[in-house]
């Protein structure tokens, strides 16, 4: 059988690439017409070659895509990281309009049904044009970030001196957003990551991680503006490990010890990926930890020397703890390097989360019923945490503005137990977690048949037959 092949542009990084797999998996579920190809760029950062996934489907394929004779130069990363990336993977585009023509040849068993282009990607949108076919934009944050992205493209780039610039109205937030909780790339008029609304205007429609019910004021915004169509499939979740399948020298270990604590008794700290903290700050966060009286499993990394790139573990935590820290809570908590997210948050004794934000984290929270107390860091995830704490109140705030790398920034310890105590003893905290179950209970039906989701799903599927049977769309090799 002839399949409608979709070829994916993914940014490398298991934040972008997961939800993406997990969308492929979902959409060969529900349609057997389809095929999936990802073209895996190499990592901006290390620029080696990104390890496809261990998937076994027939119908989902990985190729590499070789690194270009010429990227940008890395002196450009000083000035701005976001458009070295952009200029990274643009850079890629004569490559992957090459693969993607030689793959549908005359002699191709599939058709080629279109483009989908990580938020990173935009730039291979043009791609999908010289070649004719129909272009998808996958958003890997939620839609009220989409909204900003939009907002700024309309605006402009905004200018912190201006009167009135404390709060900007952007209409996919219900209240007024606090300057200071805005990204870097709000204000850097030289950034082009957060004004390519023009060419996302290029694409067929909008893929986003989300759920209706949970950005429903967002979602409505974007409808009244002239955008593609948006379509709302989440949560794409990694639950099973099919890319996040990393596990740590102490997994088992900390799993054990979980099975060993009452239901929704302990505080899970974890800050993705790039979360890190100096040694000030992790000895605050330990003093909060220990003078709440909370149960604890806190995940402690440090970044890499050069700032660049994922976090590592520690060898000895007691050389950036209190002295004595891991000795007097050793009853009541639990240190490690890496941690196993998905399986600590779906497990019963989990009862909070001390989380970055970023966009999986929160989904995947709210997925397994467990409320949030923010601690933001880099990238949208101020944004996020305003969006979870204020809008939507399905988080408990400890801090909104903290940004990662500014060491004249600290989180005090009398702040860390208030919000531990506020998440866990009840009051606002219970509220906040009464509303989370329910939002849970939201994203479970969002997903079956005739849920919000598996709704947007079925319009996705047949927007894109449409699109492909359209006489303006066709392949050309020339």
């Amino acid at each position: 059988m002839k399949r409608n092949e979709l070829v994916f542009i993914p940014m490398a990084g298991k934040s972008h690439l997961a939800p993406a797999v997990e969308f492929a998996h979902q959409l060969l579920k529900k349609d057997e017409r389809f095929s999936v190809t990802f073209l895996l760029i190499s990592s901006v950062l290390e620029q080696t070659p990104t390890p496809p996934p261990t998937i076994s489907h027939p119908h989902i394929h990985f190729i590499p895509v070789p690194k270009p004779l010429e990227i940008p130069s890395p002196e450009l990363m000083k000035k701005s990281f976001t458009n070295y990336l952009l200029l990274y993977i643009k850079s890629h585009a004569s490559l992957i309009k090459d693969i993607i023509a030689n793959r549908f040849s005359a002699s191709s068993s599939n058709r080629l049904s279109g483009l989908v282009v990580d938020m990173f990607c935009t730039d291979i949108i043009d791609v999908a044009v010289e070649l004719g076919v129909p272009s998808y934009l996958f958003f890997t944050c939620g839609a009220a970030t989409l909204g900003l992205m939009l907002y700024l493209t309309s605006h402009g780039k905004l200018d912190g001196t201006e009167p009135n610039s404390e709060h900007h109205h952007i209409s996919t937030y219900l209240n007024p957003v606090p300057k200071n909780v805005l990204p870097d790339f709000a204000f850097d008029k030289q950034d082009r990551f957060g004004s390519q609304g023009d060419q996302l205007k290029k694409t067929k429609g909008i893929i986003i991680n989300t759920v209706l019910e949970l950005e429903s004021h967002a979602i409505s915004s974007l409808l009244d503006g002239v955008n593609p169509p948006v379509y709302t499939l989440g949560p794409l979740l990694d639950v099973k490990g099919k890319i996040n399948n990393r596990q740590s020298s102490d997994h088992d270990e900390i799993l054990q010890w979980l099975d060993n604590q009452p239901p929704k008794s302990v505080v899970f700290l974890c800050f993705g990926n790039y979360g890190s903290f100096n040694t000030t700050q992790l000895k605050e966060i330990a003093t909060g930890l220990e003078r709440s009286g909370q149960k604890f499993l806190w995940s402690v990394r440090k970044r890499h020397q050069d700032n660049l790139g994922s976090t590592t573990d520690f060898e000895n935590f007691d050389e950036v703890l209190p002295e004595g820290f891991l000795r007097r809570t050793k009853e009541v908590g639990r240190i490690c390097g890496w941690a196993p997210q998905v399986e600590v948050l779906r497990h019963p004794a989990t009862g909070g989360f001390v989380s970055h934000c970023g966009w999986n984290s929160v989904l995947e929270s709210f997925w397994f019923g467990v409320p949030i107390v923010t601690w933001p860091m880099y990238a949208e995830q101020q944004m996020n945490a305003f969006q979870l704490a204020r809008d939507l109140e399905l988080g408990v705030e400890l801090t909104l503005d903290f940004k990662w790398g500014d060491e004249d920034t600290v989180v005090s310890s009398e702040e860390i137990e208030r919000a531990l105590q506020c998440l866990m003893d009840g009051g606002e905290g219970g509220l906040v977690r009464k509303r989370v179950e329910e939002m849970s209970e939201k994203f479970r039906d969002a997903v079956l048949e005739g849920g919000s989701s598996y709704e947007s799903f079925g319009c996705f599927i047949e927007d894109v037959l449409t699109n492909i049977d359209s006489d303006k769309n066709h392949l050309s090799l020339q």
